[in-house]
C-alpha cells in the first residue's frame, strides 16, 4: 500500500496511522519510528509558527545532510511555507546572494556556516543547529493546516549556476508528489526494502529522491556524506535501493574488491544527474548482475526526473545502443523536439516537456520563469536531443555547450563517449574553443584513469579512426581532476573560461 497524499507532510501522517512502530528513518545512529517522527515534524511546525511563519512564506537551512533539514522541509510544509535548501559549499558572496534571494524568515544553520553568514545584510532569524533538539522538544505540536494547498510551494532548491546567479527553483507540493508517483510506476520500491540517501539534499537527487521513499512507507538510511565507508556501512546494514551520480560509482568501482563487492548488494541503482560513460556503466552491470540499473534524466526545474531507462533496457542484449539514452518518458510527461530558432518540431532540436512536475516558477524572475516555461505549459530544457523509433531520448548536448565550427554542428557528449572509450581516459570533456578560420576548434580536456598516462597525439589519432573529420578534437589538454559541481557535474563552464577571457561565454 502506498500513500494517497495531497501534501508532503501527509506522507508521514498516513504511515504514522497506518504503521505508527515501523521504522521510518535513521540517521547518525538514530532511528525513529513513523509516529515518533510524525511528532518531531509537528513539533518543528510548532518552533516556526511561534516564529511568525505561516503561509506563503519560506525559510532556508543550511549544513550538510541533516535529518533536521528533512524535518524543517516538513514541518513548514505542514504551514503552507517553502523551505529553501542551500548549498553548503557555496563561496560567501554566492551564500550572501542566495539567503538574500530566499527572502526567508528564519534561517537554519550548522554552528561550523555560521560565520558564512554573519555578514550578511538584513539576515533572517537565525537558529543555529547546535540548539535545535532542545528547541523541538520544548515546542508544541502543530498539525498540517487546512488552508494549505497542494499548489502551494514546499521547495525551493537553487540551480547549480553553471551560468551566471543560481537561481532559485520553487516546486510545489503537487510537482514533488507527481514526480514522486511518475517515477516510482518506473522504478518501484516495494516491501522489505530500505532507502538509501546519500546525495545532497539541496539537490532534486537528495530531497525528491527521499521523497520516494516517505511515499512507500519503507525505512530510509540518511548519510550526512556519501563517503565510501559510509556508503558501504548502509549497504551492508541493508540499504537496498540507492541513488548515486557517475562520480560516486566510479569511486567504488577504483576503490577495489572489498567495496565492489559490498555494492552487488544493492537491489536497485539509479545513476543520473551527469552522463554515466559508457565503460563505466558495462564494468558496473558486470561487477553488480544481479542489482537493477535505472538511469534517470531530468533536471531542478521538474522536481528531478522526467525520463527512464529501466533495468530490462539496460540488460537488452538487442538493443545496446540505448545503453546511450536517457530512456523513455514518465508518465504524465508529453514531449516535444523542438528547433529552438523556429519554434517548430524538429528530428533534432530542444526538448520540452508538458508535465504536472514542472516548476511554479524562478522565485522572483518573471521574466526567466518566462524563457523557460511556455504559456501553454511547455518546459523549455535547454537540451538538445531526439527521438528513435521506441520513443527512447537521446540527450545530444545542451544547447549552450553545442560547438559550430566551419558551420558544423558539433554535439559534445558524441565526442565524449568515443574519447571515453580509450583505457587511458577516467573523465572526459569537450569544449570549443575560438579559432579564427573556423569560428571555434575542438578541444578535449581529459582526466587520466588511475595508473595511465594520456598521450594527446594518440587520443587525437584514437578518435580519427571512429569519428567525422570534423569531430575530431585539435587539440587535448590533461588535467589531474575535473572541476565539478556538487552534483558531480562537470563545469564546463570553467574549463572554457581561459580560453574565452574577453569574449563572450
Amino acid at each position: 500500500m502506498t500513500a494517497q497524499a495531497r501534501l508532503l507532510p501527509e506522507l508521514v501522517e498516513h504511515w504514522a496511522q497506518t504503521t505508527p512502530d515501523a521504522e521510518a528513518i535513521s540517521y547518525e545512529g538514530r532511528s525513529f519510528t513513523w509516529s515518533q517522527w510524525r511528532e518531531r515534524i509537528r513539533r518543528v511546525a510548532g518552533v516556526l509558527r511561534a516564529a511568525g511563519v505561516g503561509r506563503g512564506d519560506r525559510v532556508a537551512y543550511l549544513d550538510k545532510n541533516n535529518l533536521s533539514c528533512l524535518e524543517v522541509v516538513l514541518g513548514a510544509a505542514s504551514l503552507g511555507a517553502a523551505t529553501a535548501i542551500l548549498n553548503w559549499r557555496l563561496a560567501p558572496d554566492e551564500l550572501d546572494y542566495v539567503v538574500r534571494d530566499s527572502g526567508a524568515r528564519v534561517l537554519f544553520v550548522a554552528d561550523e556556516l555560521l560565520p558564512g553568514v554573519e555578514g550578511i545584510v538584513e539576515r533572517p532569524a537565525t537558529v543555529p543547529l547546535s540548539g535545535y533538539e532542545d528547541l523541538i522538544a520544548g515546542a508544541g505540536p502543530v498539525g498540517v493546516q487546512s488552508d494549505v494547498r497542494g499548489d502551494d510551494p514546499a521547495l525551493v532548491m537553487y540551480s547549480s549556476g553553471t551560468t551566471g546567479r543560481p537561481k532559485g527553483v520553487v516546486l510545489s507540493h503537487g510537482n514533488v508528489l507527481a514526480h514522486t508517483r511518475n517515477t516510482l510506476s518506473a522504478m518501484p520500491i516495494g516491501p522489505g526494502s530500505r532507502n538509501l540517501v546519500a546525495m545532497p539534499l539541496f539537490h532534486v537527487g537528495g530531497t525528491c529522491y527521499a521523497i520516494s521513499g516517505f511515499h512507500e512507507g519503507i525505512p530510509s538510511t540518511l548519510l550526512r556524506e556519501p563517503t565510501g565507508p559510509a556508503l558501504i556501512g548502509a549497504i551492508v546494514e541493508g540499504c537496498t535501493h540507492a541513488f548515486l551520480v557517475p562520480a560516486v560509482v566510479a569511486g567504488v568501482m577504483a576503490a577495489g574488491q572489498p567495496a565492489i563487492g559490498a555494492f552487488g548488494r544493492l537491489r536497485q541503482l539509479v545513476y543520473g544527474a551527469s552522463p554515466m560513460p559508457l565503460p563505466l556503466l558495462r564494468a558496473a552491470m558486470a561487477a553488480w548482475p544481479e542489482t537493477d540499473f535505472v538511469q534517470v534524466y531530468g533536471m531542478t526545474e521538474m522536481a528531478g526526473a522526467i525520463t527512464v531507462l529501466s533495468p530490462a533496457d539496460h540488460r537488452d542484449a538487442e538493443h545496446v545502443e540505448r545503453l546511450t539514452s536517457a530512456g523513455r518518458p514518465v508518465d504524465q510527461a508529453e514531449l516535444r523536439v523542438v528547433d529552438p530558432v523556429t519554434l517548430a518540431d524538429a528530428p533534432v532540436g530542444e526538448l520540452w516537456f508538458r508535465t504536472p512536475q514542472a516548476m511554479v516558477g524562478y522565485l522572483g524572475q518573471p521574466a526567466a520563469t518566462t524563457e523557460t516555461l511556455t504559456a501553454d505549459g511547455w518546459l523549455r530544457t535547454g537540451d538538445i536531443g531526439r527521438l528513435d523509433e521506441g520513443g527512447y531520448v537521446y540527450v545530444v548536448d545542451r544547447v549552450k555547450d553545442m560547438i559550430i565550427t566551419g558551420g558544423e554542428n558539433v554535439y559534445s557528449p558524441e565526442v565524449e563517449r568515443v574519447l571515453a572509450e580509450h583505457p587511458s581516459v577516467a573523465d572526459v570533456a569537450v569544449i570549443g574553443v575560438p579559432d579564427d578560420r573556423w569560428g571555434e576548434s575542438i578541444k578535449a580536456v581529459v582526466q587520466p584513469a588511475d595508473g595511465q598516462t594520456v598521450d594527446p597525439e594518440q587520443l587525437v589519432a584514437f578518435a580519427r579512426e571512429r569519428l567525422a573529420g570534423y569531430k575530431v578534437p585539435r587539440t587535448v589538454d590533461v588535467v589531474a581532476e575535473m572541476p565539478r559541481n556538487a552534483t558531480g557535474k562537470i563545469l564546463k563552464k570553467v574549463l572554457r573560461q581561459p580560453y574565452w577571457t574577453d569574449r563572450a561565454l
